[in-house]
């Protein structure tokens, strides 16, 4: 893949772009708190404004993004917009006239830029790149995910102590710039089909009947949300049990966190190699039944520090790496299963739902957890999480295999 041009250029353009987004969601809320002395409430607006745009336009972005003839386009104004959006935070501080309120505006603006681009970015791929090398392509894009959640942070806390807050966000801005230039020299021809459309709400039906009558698609979209739900439940129990449970240092925390972005990397080397292989059937259905270890582990870890840490740091590890591989896969087989004239509403489909369970899977692991404690929490996620094998191992994906009788 590294020697395909437009593919390196498209790479390149979201590895910055997600990087720059990696800083941003540290230096804008720095900027709340230190600068504007916001409330707990106004935080909490302020954290859900990044996904309010998911729920409100996730749908309807895949049909835009099937009514279009060329993708491109919309993509590059979607990172001018946030481009432009982002660097009035730095200007509005300058002036004095910096608010919370300014803040939301300018999250849901990029939130909502983000979801038309990426709508657009899932068929443009499909141009970009050849069949044979659809899963490749998506490991890559994985990749640069492990990348940005690896050096995002260091590099959002170089800048915030270097330039404050405010101006930390410069740094989203210019990556957003950044990446729009590269995809504007991008130079394969686009010659997309656009779907025959009837209205926005008969569009985006048939995307949703699409991804729950197909039987691939419809197991695909079960996994994804029954793991990111009790993903998000452990999620919102973790830090106060990595503390108060297993005694983890705070420095050390970080560190776990950063190994599990490592393990992306591998994975999506691993998974590149291992699918042309043995196909990305095959990966999906094994990476999936590891995918309860790590929570397990956290579960059920007991013993002195340096055991609890060599555990974690392993089973993290692992975690990033098959997190990746079933997120390659399972969009590989999306755009190879999905025809291409829905390929935007199937997308935008499962990440409408795979996303907006989070917020549920978070309020449900943290009331759980003040009725029945951290630890039993902690076993109910991993034991929810495992029921995303059920999706996968009971669909098409899971080869027949025939007896044959000799006579």
């Amino acid at each position: 893949m590294r020697k395909q041009r437009d593919y390196r250029l498209l790479w390149t353009a979201r590895t910055i772009s997600v990087t720059g987004s990696e800083v941003s969601k540290l230096a804008i809320p720095l900027t709340a708190v230190t600068l504007l002395t916001a409330s707990p409430s106004q935080m909490g607006i302020l954290t859900a404004a990044a996904s309010v745009p998911v729920l409100l336009f996730g749908l309807q972005s895949g049909a835009i993004a099937d009514r279009l003839t060329r993708h491109r386009p919309l993509m590059i104004a979607c990172e001018l917009v946030s481009c432009a959006a982002a660097v009035t935070i730095p200007i509005a501080w300058l002036l004095g006239i910096l608010n919370v309120v300014w803040l939301v505006a300018v999250a849901l603006v990029i939130g909502t830029a983000g979801v038309l681009f990426k709508a657009a970015n899932f068929p443009h791929l499909a141009a970009v790149v050849d069949p044979s090398q659809r899963t490749e392509a998506m490991a890559g894009f994985h990749a640069s995910y492990s990348v940005a959640s690896v050096s995002g942070p260091g590099l959002a806390g170089l800048l915030v102590q270097l330039l404050t807050a405010p101006l930390a966000v410069l740094a989203e801005a210019f990556a957003f710039l950044t990446s729009a230039l590269l995809l504007r020299t991008i130079r394969t021809p686009e010659h997309n089909t656009p779907s025959a459309s009837r209205s926005m709400w008969r569009d985006v039906v048939e995307g949703l009947k699409t991804s729950v009558t197909h039987p691939v698609l419809r197991a695909l979209l079960g996994a994804g949300v029954t793991i990111n739900f009790f993903a998000m439940a452990y999620t919102a129990v973790y830090m106060l049990y990595m503390l108060n449970t297993l005694d983890i240092p705070k420095a050390l925390i970080g560190a776990l966190i950063a190994l599990s972005g490592a393990g992306g990397l591998l994975g999506a080397w691993l998974t590149a190699r291992l699918s042309k292989r043995y196909g990305e059937n095959r990966v999906l259905l094994i990476s999936v039944i590891f995918f309860p270890i790590e929570i397990l582990a956290v579960g059920l870890l007991t013993g002195p520090l340096w055991w609890k840490l060599s555990l974690l740091a392993l089973t993290s590890t692992i975690t990033g790496g098959i997190v990746v591989a079933f997120a390659t896969c399972m969009g590989a087989i999306t755009l190879r299963e999905t025809p291409p004239e829905l390929r935007g509403r199937v997308n935008a489909t499962t990440t409408f739902a795979v996303q907006g369970v989070l917020a549920l899977g978070g309020l449900a692991g943290g009331f759980l957890a003040e009725l029945v404690g951290l630890r039993p929490v902690i076993l109910i996620c991993a034991a929810g999480i495992a029921l995303s094998t059920i999706w996968i191992w009971t669909s098409p994906l899971r080869p027949h295999h025939r007896r044959t009788v000799n006579t």
